[in-house]
């Protein structure tokens, strides 16, 4: 199993750094993958970070692709073509796709949206039209796992892993998540 956390200028450092940290925790070969000309991204927050790899044709041999959100990242993602070419090709071949924050924009440019149910940070909704949205902190549909920002992030990554196949309870149980839950 590997997943492809794809980061483009201006992406929200929480989403993309905490979800990566969560599927390596868990075992799951994840790369940081840069959409950029070279390795290093600057995030929303000015936090220069060294991805794995530059995105290339290996993106197709990963089984999840993940977006992380943050502005503007979410629109440098929507707005690269190859983006919206892996991010079809991951639909239409039955694969994980992973969109929190403002990042389910990208999956509509991407016109795979219609009809789903989907959720995103409060605002986006009007980019968001075909999709039947909804105000769930983490909503999936298929294959298609949306969440809504940064505080999301840990329910996030361990729905990603569940739907996978993984057993979260001892991951959750040592990041003491079950000690946050009992507080809400």
């Amino acid at each position: 199993m590997k997943i492809a956390v794809l980061l483009a200028s201006g992406f929200e450092e929480a989403e993309a750094l905490f979800a990566t940290d969560i599927f390596r925790r868990a075992n799951i070969k994840t790369d940081l993958v840069s959409i950029n000309a070279k390795k290093t991204v600057v995030g929303s927050h000015d936090i220069e970070v060294v991805a794995d790899c530059v995105l290339d044709d290996d993106i197709y041999n990963y089984d999840v692709v993940v977006l992380p959100g943050g502005l503007p990242g979410a629109t440098n993602l929507r707005d690269d073509k190859r983006v919206i070419k892996v991010i079809k090709y991951f639909y239409e071949n039955d694969k994980y796709i992973g969109a929190i924050c403002a990042a389910p924009i990208v999956l509509a440019k991407a016109d795979i949206i219609k009809g789903k149910n989907i959720t995103s940070y409060p605002g986006f909704e009007k980019e968001l039209k075909e999709g039947n949205y909804l105000e769930d902190k983490v909503v999936v549909d298929g294959k298609i796992v949306t969440a809504r920002g940064p505080a999301i992030t840990m329910d996030f990554a361990f729905k990603i892993i569940e739907l996978l196949g993984y057993d979260t309870s001892k991951l959750k149980e040592g990041m003491l998540y079950n000690m946050l839950m009992q507080t809400r």
